[in-house]
């Protein structure tokens, strides 16, 4: 409950940077190769980019706290297996879902996708969150309705002389920024003048993983791996955070105009192992990233650990978002409290519309979902906050129920703006 979210924030704020375990490879700039068409030059934030002041700039505004006159939204997997496009162009090109995310052109087809069918307000890299364990040698297998399998997990801390001292980012995941660039590029050419959200799966998600961890199986591996082996696993988690601090930073200089870090595995893992090990990795990542980007938005879903908002917030993100699970009116006072007695001002609110309502089979009806949506709306209040779902699409959703909420978000929250004035 929101009430149990009140901790001593400070504890992660107030300790020292950890010092680096493992070597992470030298920051370079941007170069071409014969199979990149990415430039010389290294990519800034002043513009040199496709897309770099989209026109619809509601998303950056809210992230900023600063007014709009219309709530933005977008949807978390809002790219994918729900669309029948996806599913024809998976069949037309014959590769599975990690074949479609190593080749830039694919990557850009499939997030243009949603765009091209809903009036959406940014547009989201369509990856997975486990690029940077497979970029760590880690193998990972998607065999369908089986979810996500690692065949060799890291069993004990002698499995961690598998892994490399360093990660170069743009040797091994290039193809990822190469393809931030591309969609950039195709936005500005068909003229959606949407931001592009860059994303990461947070440390601790992804040590749970390597550790052999599923949501379906094995899911205590990531606890029992904290507990029997503490600091080796601060170990993996520090080498982690560096790496993905590295990544998000690429994907800022190939373009990406918003940072989402996603804490997918927070269901698995006790709140005081989170406050000890994870939370640490992500204070960390905020404040790496907002030296080297001041004037990036930093968003944050730490899911199914709802007690963690608060951290998140002190920790500088500049969103949090709320799952399911979460009070909407309790959370909103509850975070505004807590940064007005830091006096700072409250970080933005993203959320959680119950995408159970759009199923296909099962869903709601439109008036439903106009009802649900202006609820929704009148608990956060139409301004300081993005439209979303308190959990991703999963594919038996109706695409016509989707664009439908999505048209009433803008237009109850336009209603209501203009009411308040």
């Amino acid at each position: 409950s929101p009430s149990s979210c009140i901790y001593a924030e400070s504890l992660f704020l107030k300790q020292t940077q950890p010092k680096l375990l493992f070597k992470v490879g030298p920051s370079r700039t941007l170069t071409c190769s014969s199979t990149s068409k990415r430039a010389t030059v290294a990519a800034t934030e002043k513009g040199s980019l496709a897309n770099r002041t989209p026109e619809n700039d509601s998303m950056l505004k809210v992230a900023k706290g600063q007014p709009t006159d219309v709530t933005p939204v977008w949807l978390f997997r809002q790219a994918g297996r729900h669309l029948p496009e996806y599913n024809e162009y998976k069949a037309k090109t014959g590769k599975n879902f990690l074949d479609l995310l190593m080749s830039p052109a694919c990557v850009a087809e499939v997030t243009m996708q949603p765009l091209r069918r809903y009036n959406l307000d940014a547009a989201i890299l369509f990856s997975d969150i486990l690029v940077i364990s497979q970029a760590f040698g880690i193998e990972v297998e998607m065999p369908g309705g089986k979810g996500i399998l690692i065949p060799h997990p890291l069993e004990s801390p002698k499995d961690l002389s598998r892994l490399p001292e360093s990660i170069d980012i743009e040797d091994k995941l290039g193809h990822v920024l190469e393809s931030v660039e591309r969609i950039n590029e195709t936005i500005e050419k068909e003229g959606h003048q949407v931001p592009l959200i860059g994303f990461s799966a947070a440390p601790w998600t992804l040590l749970f993983y390597m550790v052999g961890g599923a949501s379906r199986k094995n899911s205590d591996a990531g606890m029992n791996w904290l507990r029997q082996y503490p600091e080796d696993s601060k170990l993996l988690l520090d080498h982690l955070t560096t790496v993905v601090i590295d990544y998000l930073d690429k994907q800022v200089q190939a373009g990406a105009h918003m940072i989402q870090v996603f804490e997918a595995m927070g269901e698995f893992i006790e709140e005081k192992e989170f406050n000890e090990f994870a939370m640490p990795c992500m204070v960390r990542i905020a404040q790496e990233l907002r030296l080297r980007h001041p004037s990036i938005p930093l968003l944050n879903f730490p899911r199914d650990a709802m007690y963690g908002l608060p951290a998140c917030q002190a920790a500088g993100y500049d969103v949090v978002t709320l799952d399911l699970s979460a009070d909407r009116q309790q959370t909103k006072a509850l975070l505004r409290d807590q940064a007005l007695a830091r006096g700072e001002v409250p970080a933005r609110l993203q959320g959680n519309f119950d995408p159970a309502l759009l199923l296909l089979d099962g869903g709601a009806s439109n008036t439903e979902i106009a009802q649900a949506t202006r609820t929704m709306l009148t608990e956060f209040g139409p301004q300081d906050v993005i439209a979303n779902l308190g959990s991703g699409l999963m594919g038996k959703e109706d695409p016509a129920k989707v664009a439908y909420f999505i048209d009433q978000v803008h237009s109850i929250s336009r209603e209501l703006i203009l009411e308040s004035k």
